[in-house]
Parts: structure tokens; sequence; C-alpha cells
């Protein structure tokens, strides 16, 4: 059965070297990338103009940092058992990955009160509110990732864990998003930090 699914997988790449949806996936990380730079970029001009309210990072957003590398490294983990097809590990693994990707976002709005609460709502000082939009755009994708994640949770507890080339792309795609996320995640908190 391993070779049988070598084979494909071997046929499934031997036409292009890159599956075009792995192409697509990286085109769009590329224009994430992008994106963020940008509003990145924005917030250096705009903090050199003047009338720019200086205030910490909330705690809880370098906790969220350990929470995202935490699930990037159990998703990792969850697609090593997938290809090992070690079924309880792979639940236990895409489950905590999903479970860590939940406490991200939740951890996110605990952030967002927290800004609040210390006197920096949103729409009161451009500074407050480049936080909140680089950080809001980022838990949204998040969120995205986190609806990946739910397919894969549902699939592992109602299909018998089978290696098949499409399941395994699905994952691998999966895990590219998410590993991409969090490195952004780690990128927009250095920033942040290093701007204070």
């Amino acid at each position: 059965m391993e070779t049988t699914i070598k084979t494909e997988m071997e046929v499934a790449t031997r036409r292009n070297k890159v599956h075009p949806k792995k192409m697509a996936l990286w085109v769009a990380l590329v224009s994430l990338a992008m994106m963020f730079t940008a509003l990145t970029s924005a917030y250096i001009v705009r903090r050199s103009a003047g009338n720019w309210l200086e205030f910490s990072i909330p705690t809880i957003f370098y906790w969220n940092t350990l929470v995202i590398v935490a699930s990037s490294l159990t998703l990792h983990a969850a697609l090593g058992a997938f290809k090992r097809e070690a079924e309880g590990a792979y639940k236990t693994l895409i489950s905590a990955s999903f479970g860590l990707g939940i406490a991200f976002v939740v951890m996110q709005y605990a952030g967002w009160q927290q800004l609040a609460a210390e006197g920096v709502p949103l729409t009161i000082n451009p500074s407050g509110d480049f936080v909140y939009a680089i950080s809001g755009l980022h838990a949204l994708h998040v969120i995205g990732g986190i609806a990946a994640l739910a397919v894969a949770l549902v699939m592992a507890f109602i299909r018998k864990l089978r290696r098949t080339p499409a399941r395994q792309l699905r994952l691998e795609l999966t895990v590219t998003y998410w590993h991409f996320i969090g490195a952004l995640w780690i990128y927009l908190i250095l920033f942040l930090s290093l701007q204070r």
C-alpha cells in the first residue's frame, strides 16, 4: 500500500514540479506579506507625522506568540502523524492545533479589551488604530486558518485515516498557511514592540 501511495504521488507531481494549488497558495501568501508590509510601512510614516500616543503593547499579545508557535508545532506533528497513518496521534494533534487556534483569537480579543482599559480605544489616536488594524487583520486570517483546521478536524473524526494524495495535499496546504500566519504574527509583534 505504501508503494502505491508513493507511485500515485510521483505521478501527480511528475507533470509539474509544484502543484497548482500550492502555487496559488504561495501567490496568496506573497500578497498577504505585501499587504502587511504596506501596513507596517504606513505605521512608520504616520508615526513620524506627530500626534502619536505612546503606550505599551498588551502583555497578552506576547503570550499569544507562544500560543501560535505551539499550534504550529502541533500541526506540523499532526502532518507527520498523518503521513505515518497514526490515527490516534493525528486526531489528538489536529484537535490541539484547532484548540490553540481558537485560544489565539480569544486572547487577541482580550488584548484589545486590555488596550481599551488602558485608555487606547479604537478611533481615539492613530497609534492605537494601527495596532487594532494590524492585529485585527491578522486575527481574521487566523480565523480563515481555523476554518481550514475545522475541516481537517471533522474529516479526522468522520473518515478512517488513509493517506491519499488529495487528503495529504489538503493538509499540507493548511500546514503551510498556518506556518505562514504564525511567522507573520512573530514579525508583527516584533515590529510593534520595537516601535515602542
